[in-house]
């Protein structure tokens, strides 16, 4: 089976077994900003002014523009799962096509996320709060990023 293009047995556990530490690692990894956010929410400190939201901070409308990322995300979802199922049908021009739809969308996410970042009232230096919205975000936005960037390719 090696000569004909297939992995070994070992490899293929050993693939399945690093994507599978992988996922658990970006899992935990996301775990930690969430933890922070809910529990400076719940439980919040003297130097916020024990309340929440901070004094001063406003919260974006989550049915404009989050509520729009999120159908964009779901959008993306589907079209690289219908190049993909068009892929394995060998049927390239329908491949390509949801892959330049997916691309597109995941930049379309990386603006309107880049106008979120512009329109807050609070920045990285602002506290928990804009410290771990900013590297959440942040960091799934690098992942969007990373993501169509590799679709690019």
């Amino acid at each position: 089976a090696t000569y004909q293009g297939f992995h070994t047995y070992r490899v293929s556990v050993g693939l399945r077994w690093g994507i599978i530490l992988f996922i658990t690692s970006e899992v935990f990894f996301f775990l930690a900003f969430f933890w922070a956010y809910f529990h400076s929410s719940l439980a919040p400190t003297f130097e916020l002014g024990s309340c929440w939201p901070p004094v001063g901070v406003e919260f974006l409308n989550p049915f404009s523009v989050p509520l729009l990322n999120t159908a964009v995300l779901l959008a993306s979802g589907v079209s690289v799962t219908w190049a993909h199922h068009a892929l394995i049908e060998n049927d390239r021009f329908n491949g390509i096509f949801g892959l330049v739809v997916t691309v597109f969308l995941g930049v379309y996410f990386t603006f309107l996320q880049a106008g979120e970042y512009y329109d807050a009232s609070f920045n990285l230096g602002d506290g928990v709060f804009g410290s771990v919205l900013f590297v959440a975000t942040g960091f799934h936005g690098l992942h969007v990023l990373i993501g169509s960037s590799f679709l690019l390719v």
